[in-house]
């Protein structure tokens, strides 16, 4: 099933736009509760004004506000914001530090957001148990925990570490893109053979080709149509 999602998805990688760590993990913070095409509508403008940590430290709250005002739970966000960069200054001189244990101390900041930054900013391999990664090892009977924790853990056992961040991409992009959570594209599904849980949305390829979405579509169908 690794090797498969290797062949459907090459190219896997954040779909969150970002130049530094900081843009990284303020994008991963807005990102809660909407879509990353949501996100990287939003972000450029953001990223244009709010350079460094200090400058979310000191921002004005109300204008800051404005920026994230379509990401929805703006003024929550803009809390964290503020929140992140003041403990960013105060701890680690203004940089997004590089290990996971320091990561999770910052506001609004939990496992699965430091293995988006550590993995995608520094290189340094982490598993990102989000609601599609935790689905999906489920179905497929990776793992039968709950908790992403454990999840992550179980998983890394499975996998090498070189391969963490690249495996946790795919996940997501099947996850978004076949691998539905109300209605999965079971029959139009590439890795159907392998998955315990066969069925779970409709088998016949015609009717599952549909509700494959993504610019991978054509690819995905493909590679499903050649058995």
């Amino acid at each position: 099933m690794k090797r498969c999602l290797d062949e459907i998805y090459p190219d896997a990688k954040a779909e969150l736009d970002f130049t530094n760590p900081l843009e990284l993990l303020v994008a991963v913070v807005l990102s809660a509760q909407t879509t990353d095409v949501r996100v990287n509508l939003v972000t450029p403008a953001l990223f244009a004004k709010y350079r460094t940590a200090a400058d979310y430290a000191g921002a004005d709250r109300a204008e800051l506000e404005e920026y994230l005002r379509t990401t929805g739970f703006f003024r929550a966000k803009a809390n964290a914001l503020m929140g992140l960069g003041a403990a960013l200054v105060e701890r680690y001189g203004g940089e997004v530090p590089k290990k996971l244990d320091d990561l999770v101390t910052l506001p609004g900041v939990g496992r699965k957001t430091a293995n988006v930054v550590l993995g995608n900013a520094f290189d340094v391999p982490g598993i990102t148990v989000d609601t599609h990664f935790g689905r999906l090892v489920r179905r497929w009977g990776w793992t039968a925990e709950e908790d992403p924790v454990k999840v992550e853990h179980a998983v890394g056992e499975l996998i090498p570490r070189k391969e963490w961040t690249s495996l946790s991409h795919r996940v997501i992009f099947h996850g978004r893109r076949v691998c539905h959570a109300r209605k999965p594209a079971c029959g139009a599904c590439p890795l159907r053979k392998d998955c315990p849980s066969f069925g779970t949305g409709p088998t016949e390829f015609e009717v599952a080709a549909k509700l494959v979405k993504g610019p991978e579509k054509d690819h995905i169908l493909e590679l499903a149509a050649r058995g």
